[in-house]
């Protein structure tokens, strides 16, 4: 008879070698290394709505999902965070949060630092310039705004360290930023030049606690940049 129990799916991912990695730490969850992957997930609700937000994180939680996102796209919601942390501490759920800060996100990010225990941030759009089309950058405008990311992204890596929350370099495909566009093309080579970038000046300012991710909608556009990533 066949063992129903034995799973040939897990079987081969457990012999899949693992690339290793540093472990962070976020919140209660430590990923990376050689420990489990875990499930992570974003809500959907409104985040200034902080019961429906609370309510939704509580369902994901005890449903298995480890680590939760929330969207910050302005002040007013990365104060609602707080608000959202401070319930589910109240209500004893220790997930870990994570919050999502999107166009020009320093100030956000700086706040939201405090609530959360993972900040997101995409390279892409944290500082946003964008060319005339058919316009190049020159050398020195290339070397003002990756000295303009270098300032703006510093209190925010001050904010982290102060707060032991960890950092998010997240790029997407997508959202590449005009800068890399024009030197890339829309390709994966520009995708991890654009982690590559924010992770030299984390690096130069001894900030570690930082996690990579490389997305695109196009499955080998996803898993190119990814292997380049390790190279």
């Amino acid at each position: 008879m066949t063992d129903r129990t034995k799973n040939p799916h897990r079987e081969l991912a457990m012999e899949f070698p693992r690339w290793r990695t540093r472990p962070v730490r976020i919140g209660n969850v430590v990923i990376g290394g050689d420990h489990p992957v875990v499930v992570q997930s974003m809500i959907t609700e409104n985040t200034r709505d902080v019961d429906a937000c609370v309510a939704s994180i509580r369902r994901m939680h005890r449903a298995g999902c480890e680590i939760v996102r929330v969207t910050a796209p302005t002040l007013q919601d990365a104060h609602a965070i707080g608000r959202i942390r401070a319930e589910l501490g109240r209500r004893g759920e220790p997930v870990a949060l994570v919050a999502d800060v999107h166009h020009e996100g320093a100030r956000i990010a700086i706040e939201v630092a405090m609530h959360v225990d993972k900040v997101r941030i995409n390279p892409g759009l944290f500082v946003f310039r964008k060319r005339r089309e058919g316009l190049e950058w020159t050398p020195e405008e290339c070397e003002a705004h990756r000295a303009q990311i270098e300032r703006e992204l510093l209190p925010v890596l001050e904010a982290c360290a102060e707060h032991g929350t960890a950092l998010r370099i997240g790029v997407n495909h997508g959202s590449l930023s005009d800068r890399m566009l024009t030197t890339y093309g829309d390709t994966p080579e520009g995708m991890v030049e654009s982690a590559l970038e924010f992770i030299r000046i984390c690096a130069a300012h001894d900030f570690r606690e930082i996690v990579i991710s490389l997305k695109a909608s196009r499955e080998p556009v996803m898993i190119q940049a990814n292997r380049l990533m390790v190279r």
